[in-house]
């Protein structure tokens, strides 16, 4: 089976930090013997993208020109001629990770998230903000053939990232966790499979507007934090002053991750995962050592954890919410996460 790829292609251009986000015609790349070329059809816009553009992470390695992008579903429509166990037409989704080394400790461990010779689309390389990208073979998502491209995006990145997060906090069925940033793309997306973890959900977030909508996911209960003055008291009164078993801080708010670790009970676990620019975190050590509580860094997801994320979305567990705009509309996004003004998730049209 073959298909006919153009020469050329649509995409988001990024020449320098911080600049203008330029759509234009590129050419479709080349692939290597180890990548399959996929069509992008759709691709999520993460809070990543938006730090990404901005090079709000300083210590990243930015590659430049860039295209932007890492959660983008699409079809196979070209294969290097190492690659095995893929098909032309096959389903795939681009995740933040293209290519591991696949032989240090934590890849032969199944830890390949840690790996220190990984790349990453949309940040060393180029990724999924345009209609054609190459991706490696192994690190791709393989998606059934069944499922929703439009909303699957989100998934490979967002879904993937809270997922592992929640199973790397341990919470058991019938605990509490509080989830900060709850109506975001990941926040919406955590409380989804919390639900399915069998968890009870205590979302954070500002406006009546996102505590409804957190509520219609499944969170039990909303937290103003416009309006609260003691958020830790109020998670106490929620879970009839037991606290929550875990915090997952989804948000980009240095205060609100600060605050996480004065609501966890005894034992309880403190997952960060938003990435705050410059943020640092100071916790009390005598009550950190007292109440033993845990502080952990959870970051993305491995192959199996994408094979398990995916698979509850799959079969209907998971809705995510979105909002599809065509690529030009990009500035328009960022400008909307800059001002925390985004329910759910947005997604690129990549025909648009």
């Amino acid at each position: 089976m073959s298909v006919e790829i153009p020469k050329t292609q649509k995409a988001i251009i990024v020449d320098y930090d911080n600049g203008p986000l330029q759509y234009k015609d590129i050419a479709v790349p080349p692939i290597k013997p180890n990548e399959i070329l996929v069509n992008i059809k759709y691709t999520g816009v993460c809070h990543s993208d938006y730090h990404a553009w901005r090079n709000d992470w300083e210590e990243t390695n930015l590659k430049h020109p860039l295209i932007l992008g890492h959660e983008g579903a699409g079809i196979v429509v070209s294969m290097g001629e190492d690659v095995q166990g893929w098909e032309i037409g096959d389903y795939a989704g681009v995740k933040l990770i293209n290519s591991t080394c696949l032989v240090c400790d934590y890849c032969q461990q199944g830890r390949e998230t840690a790996c220190k010779l990984q790349t990453l689309h949309g940040v060393t390389c180029d990724g999924t903000f345009q209609q054609y990208c190459a991706t490696d073979a192994i690190q791709a998502a393989q998606l059934p053939h069944d499922i929703d491209l439009k909303s699957v995006g989100p998934i490979l990145c967002a879904g993937i990232t809270v997922y592992t997060g929640l199973k790397a906090s341990e919470a058991k069925p019938g605990q509490w966790v509080v989830i900060s940033g709850a109506a975001g793309g990941l926040g919406s997306l955590a409380i989804q499979y919390a639900n399915c973890l069998g968890l009870r959900v205590i979302g954070i977030d500002g406006g009546k507007e996102k505590g409804e909508f957190i509520k219609q996911l499944g969170a039990e209960a909303f937290i103003d934090f416009t309006e609260a003055n003691d958020i830790a008291k109020l998670v106490m009164e929620i879970t009839k002053g037991a606290g929550a078993q875990a915090a997952l801080n989804v948000t980009s708010s240095e205060a609100s991750i600060q605050q996480s670790v004065s609501y966890v009970k005894p034992y309880g676990t403190v997952i960060l995962i938003g990435l705050p620019p410059q943020a640092k975190l100071s916790i009390d050590v005598m009550s950190t050592v007292v109440d033993q509580v845990t502080v952990r860094g959870s970051y993305v997801g491995t192959k199996r954890d994408t094979t398990e994320a995916v698979g509850f979305f799959a079969r209907g567990l998971i809705k995510c919410p979105i909002k599809v705009v065509g690529m030009t509309e990009v500035g328009k996004v960022f400008e909307e996460m800059a001002e925390g003004k985004i329910l759910g998730r947005y997604v690129l049209d990549t025909s648009k």
